[in-house]
C-alpha cells in the first residue's frame, strides 16, 4: 500500500517542491472513524514525512523512541 521506509528517507535534496502536497490543502473530515481520518490524510498529503507549507519544504522525523507516527498523525487529525 504504502511505503513508509522509502518515504521516511527522501533527502529535501532530492526533491521538487512542485511536486510535494501542500499541508495547507490537506482537509480531512474530523467526523470520520480514525483508521479512515489517517487513510484519508496519507492520500492528500502524499508523503507524511516530507510536504509543503507554502514555499517550504517540511521534512519531519520521528524518534525512534518517542511519540509514534500513529500518535503524531492522531494530534493533527483531533
Amino acid at each position: 500500500m504504502y511505503d513508509f521506509d522509502y518515504m521516511k528517507n527522501i533527502e529535501i535534496d532530492d526533491v521538487d517542491i512542485e511536486n510535494l502536497a501542500d499541508i495547507k490543502d490537506v482537509s480531512v473530515d474530523k467526523t470520520l472513524p480514525k483508521d479512515k481520518r489517517i487513510t484519508e490524510y496519507i492520500r492528500q498529503i502524499k508523503n507524511p514525512y516530507c510536504y509543503r507549507c507554502g514555499k517550504f519544504i517540511i521534512k519531519a522525523k520521528f524518534s525512534d523512541n518517542g511519540i509514534s507516527m500513529e500518535d503524531c498523525l492522531r494530534s493533527i487529525l483531533l
